[in-house]
């Protein structure tokens, strides 16, 4: 259409995807990763097989495959990051996918590719082994010991083709015996280990919902437990680190079959508090892909011509585009509310970062109470802050408020500015919102 590039990939959607400064892009799936086998994808399209796609009962056409994923990651200017095929995959087919994509010697995979269009090396550098491998509903199942041992085996051969990429293994954020020995099997091979987190407001209980963050931080400080544990002789710094590569806001549409969710603010609070905690842990969690992108539990919509922007794109453009550097630890002091649990939620969920080029810091303000601006006052402890403070907050007047095709500015993002700051300066952050203030300090 005339909204498409001569690869016949979408313009808006382009410049939707880099103005959220998305850095990396996994592919093919999920679910879809267990049974898929990349040769299908490769090849003249008309040439390529449709076939039975058993992880959502639908057909695959395979008319994007391997090659149109790269060009699209080379046009966003994303890193590509592909998840082999555990479930009906073999170690064999993982290595050739890694000779297609990134062989630079005369073999017949790099050959194939050239053949194809692509003369040098994609230099794919993240590689996922495999997808949810312990989950009842994946294709090809398996415990524990299985999945380590197999997933050795892929690595050996994958490192031997490229031993420059990293590998990504399949962690299980609820199971930290699952952890201990995929970690301790494959602690010499792999780079990352993966969780993976849906959360929704399935009670339709505000309050409780706005705890999410409690049960983010719990696999969190589970994960780098285990990881710490298994790796004690090994220095911190050269520790199998977190991809946290699936995440996000997933529970209306689920229950109705269609994986077309429409997001609100609440959802969007959500998903700040995701993006706050992995600020928190950044010395572990150095991949997170929000699942998905377009569409399907995605940020952007689209139709034919046209797209709008959902609440929760918001967030993820706020916090990727003004948090660079170091992330700082903050000392919070502030009112809580208890869960049915007795867990205690303070009211203000906050993230900050350090760019010491720029010599700018950033906080990121969740306020979770539904009715009250909390006032606060926010100290500096190191450097002088500037008068000025750039400020992004997004929020609306109803927690239920979303973005749709005929009203696209529901929820945005409103700018301001505030000329009042200082070392120590009160800032009144509004209910039901996520304000991000991009100070000055000067040493």
């Amino acid at each position: 259409g005339p909204k498409c590039d001569e690869s016949n990939f979408r313009k808006d959607v382009i410049e939707a995807i880099q103005d959220l400064n998305v850095t990396q892009l996994r592919w093919p799936g999920g679910n879809f990763a267990s049974g898929y086998h990349w040769i299908d994808g490769v090849g003249p399209v008309e040439d390529r097989p449709s076939k039975m796609e058993l992880a959502w009962d639908s057909v695959e056409t395979n008319r994007f495959g391997t090659d149109e994923f790269l060009d699209f990651c080379d046009k966003v200017g994303v890193e590509p990051h592909i998840c082999t095929n555990m479930g009906t995959g073999t170690a064999e087919e993982a290595q050739n996918w890694v000779e297609y994509c990134n062989g630079s010697e005369e073999t017949y995979y790099a050959d194939l590719r050239r053949e194809n269009g692509r003369d040098s090396p994609y230099k794919v550098k993240y590689w996922g082994l495999g997808n949810e491998m312990y989950g009842e509903w994946q294709i090809g199942q398996l415990d524990a010991e299985d999945y380590a041992k197999k997933a050795r085996k892929y690595a050996k051969l994958m490192k031997r083709i490229d031993p420059s990429i990293e590998l990504i293994a399949v962690g299980w954020d609820e199971d930290p015996e699952w952890n201990k020995k995929v970690l301790s099997e494959l602690e010499d091979y792999i780079d990352y280990i993966s969780i993976h987190m849906y959360v929704g407001n399935e009670e339709d209980d505000y309050y409780s919902y706005m705890g999410t963050s409690k049960k983010i931080e719990s696999r969190l400080d589970m994960l780098e437990g285990v990881i710490d544990s298994v790796m004690s002789e090994v220095p911190k710094d050269e520790r199998v680190k977190i991809a946290f590569d699936e995440w996000n806001v997933w529970y209306r549409a689920f229950k109705e079959d269609l994986l077309e969710e429409r997001y609100n603010l609440e959802d969007a609070l959500v998903v700040s508090m995701f993006l706050n905690s992995f600020l928190r842990h950044c010395d572990y969690v150095k991949i997170a892909n929000q699942a998905q992108l377009v569409n399907v539990i995605a940020p952007i919509m689209t139709k034919k011509g046209d797209l709008f922007l959902q609440t929760i794109y918001y967030p993820f453009s706020i916090l990727a585009n003004y948090n660079k550097g170091v992330g700082l630890d903050v000392h919070v002091d502030c009112d809580s509310y208890k869960l049915e649990d007795e867990k205690e939620v303070p009211y203000l969920d906050v993230s900050a970062s350090y760019d010491e080029e720029e010599g700018s810091l950033t906080l990121n303000v969740i306020n979770r109470h539904r009715e009250d601006s909390i006032s606060t006052v926010i100290e500096n402890q190191k450097g002088e802050v500037g008068n000025k403070v750039d400020i992004h907050e997004l929020s609306a007047k109803d927690i239920k408020s979303q973005n749709n095709f005929e009203e696209k500015d529901n929820v945005g993002v409103i700018e301001r500015t505030f000329d009042d700051a200082s070392n120590r300066f009160s800032y009144e952050f509004p209910p039901h919102s996520l304000t991000t203030l991009e100070l000055e300090v000067s040493e």
